[in-house]
């Protein structure tokens, strides 16, 4: 059993010597986001790494860290591919549905796609809040699950040939665009996300470099930290705390062990 693969399971609480399945990525995509959990805080203190396999291991199992999409997806990719899975890393550019516009920064999200059974899927555990918590197909088909309903849709145009749709429970009555990537454009190396990392450390329309923010799934929900606010969801229901600096320091303690 390799190191990657015993640190993962340690990380996300999976059992140390059960087989992994096809069927258990749906408990893997459960777990991942309530361990391991989507932040900035590495970005909003100027430390950034080169985007090793090493160094995302150092990170997340050793720090005890979480991350973005670029390094929770590439974990997951690394363990995916240690378990002998079909699976490679491609680049997608996220909808913006304040401007009504994709990101003018490019093709800045890092996901899975994953073939099984002759059909792929996409995996995605580093999209935030917005997570399908399963693998999702590329035929078109619905899947649901704590979070909402999603699905991809074949579409033809410059920013890809699919895109990746959401209808989030308790806050979205209509269907909603989440990225879209082109499927047959796979991530030749990972070193390939330093720019990615760059880009979202630096570019000045970026939405992680310029306030902390932590989150994490819960079994009712989610908490969710910025400098300003505590956000806890549960069923539906939102409780949301304004705090200072002093206050974040303890609630990143309290519910995020950091």
């Amino acid at each position: 059993m390799s190191e990657l693969n015993t640190r993962f399971r340690q990380r996300i609480g999976f059992p140390a010597h059960e087989p992994i399945s096809f069927a258990s990525l749906t408990n893997i995509l459960e777990l991942m986001p309530r361990n391991i959990p989507f932040e900035n805080l590495s970005i909003m203190e100027n430390r950034t790494r080169e985007i090793t396999k090493d160094n995302l291991m150092n990170k997340i199992f050793v720090q005890q860290e979480g991350g973005l999409c670029y390094e929770l997806n590439t974990i997951l990719y690394f363990f995916l591919i240690d378990q002998g899975f079909d699976a490679v890393l491609t680049r997608a550019i996220v909808y913006n549905h304040d401007t009504h516009s994709y990101a003018p920064f490019g093709r800045t999200h890092a996901t899975i796609l994953l073939t099984h059974n002759e059909q792929t899927y996409l995996v995605d555990t580093g999209f935030g809040g917005n997570l399908p918590l399963k693998p999702v197909p590329l035929n078109g088909e619905m899947i649901t699950s704590m979070n909402g309903d999603f699905r991809t849709k074949r579409v033809n145009s410059e920013y890809g040939d699919f895109i990746f749709e959401m209808k989030l429970r308790y806050k979205d009555s209509d269907w909603k665009v989440g990225y879209a990537f082109h499927s047959g454009l796979p991530i030749a190396d990972v070193s390939e996300l330093n720019s990615v990392q760059t880009i979202i450390a630096q570019h000045p329309e970026s939405p992680f470099n310029t306030h902390p923010l932590i989150t994490k799934q819960t079994e009712r929900g989610s908490v969710t930290l910025s400098d300003t606010s505590l956000t806890i969801r549960e069923h539906g229901d939102v409780t949301k705390e304004k705090i200072d600096s002093v206050r974040f320091r303890e609630l990143l303690k309290q519910h995020f062990d950091r």
